[in-house]
């Protein structure tokens, strides 16, 4: 099996090094095609105002100065000889689960290896819920290549892609793995820091804050809060089906 390996915190990034230690308990067929620098936030973005800049970091290792999308576009279309069987996006540093999945660019490295046609899973560590102290990989590395196996063979129909996020506990005290949906926060926890430069000028930071709500379960933040991996099926299809009718009647209306 031929797998791409791609993330959006870039080249160098612990994630990245946790996923091709996944990757190869599955095959040794391994491709690593990642941003040069951390996307993160780039969501489902291309470059096309600007060239893109590609390195040859080792063998079948290349960083690309664009998002997460430049850079499975460039794996799929220039750098690899033969398409991938399977696209592998993360292990992102925190987590990608209810509102995050719009802003993520893990998650659109999936999206657009599942645009091109190629089975795509996008994996993240959650922080900050049970662990504040800090961050480890150890729970995607003891059970993700485990977790990935007993999905490869599932046939996920067109458009379907994965979103897969390990809880920040233990590996020993994880609870179980869940087929989830798409959660919503029941608080906003997006902020401005505003701050001062040397000459006094103001500049800003968007940032997170970090607050437990109580989502209901069957959701990927219930499973976060639950001390379980969850597997969430996404689709590249947005239409909101439930919407169309009413739309239809109103437009007859008039």
């Amino acid at each position: 099996m031929r797998i791409l390996l791609t993330n959006d915190d870039g080249i160098y990034a612990e994630g990245l090094e946790s996923l091709e230690k996944i990757a190869r308990e599955i095959s040794d067929d391994i491709w690593i095609v990642a941003p040069e620098s951390e996307q993160s936030g780039a969501s489902h973005s291309l470059s096309l105002a600007d060239p893109l800049r590609l390195r040859k970091i080792g063998e079948r290792r290349f960083a690309v100065l664009g998002t997460p999308t430049d850079c499975v576009v460039m794996a799929a279309r220039k750098i690899m000889p033969d398409a991938p069987d399977l696209v592998l996006s993360g292990v992102n540093r925190g987590q990608n689960i209810a509102d995050d999945v719009t802003y993520s660019g893990t998650i659109a490295a999936a999206m657009e290896g599942t645009t091109l046609g190629f089975k795509s899973i996008a994996l993240s560590q959650v922080i900050g819920i049970h662990n504040r102290d800090a961050l480890t990989y150890d729970v995607a590395e003891r059970h993700g290549a485990n977790v990935l196996k007993q999905l490869l063979d599932v046939e996920l129909g067109p458009g379907v892609l994965l979103n897969i996020n390990f809880p920040d506990c233990r590996p020993d005290e994880v609870v179980g793995v869940e087929v989830t949906r798409q959660g919503k926060r029941d608080q906003n926890l997006l902020t401005i820091d505003e701050r001062r430069d040397t000459r006094g000028r103001p500049y800003y930071w968007i940032g997170f804050q970090r607050e437990r709500g109580n989502p209901p379960a069957g959701t990927d933040l219930r499973a976060a809060f639950e001390k379980r991996i969850s597997v969430t099926p996404l689709h590249m299809n947005l239409t909101q089906l439930e919407a169309v009718e009413p739309l239809r009647v109103a437009l007859e209306k008039t």
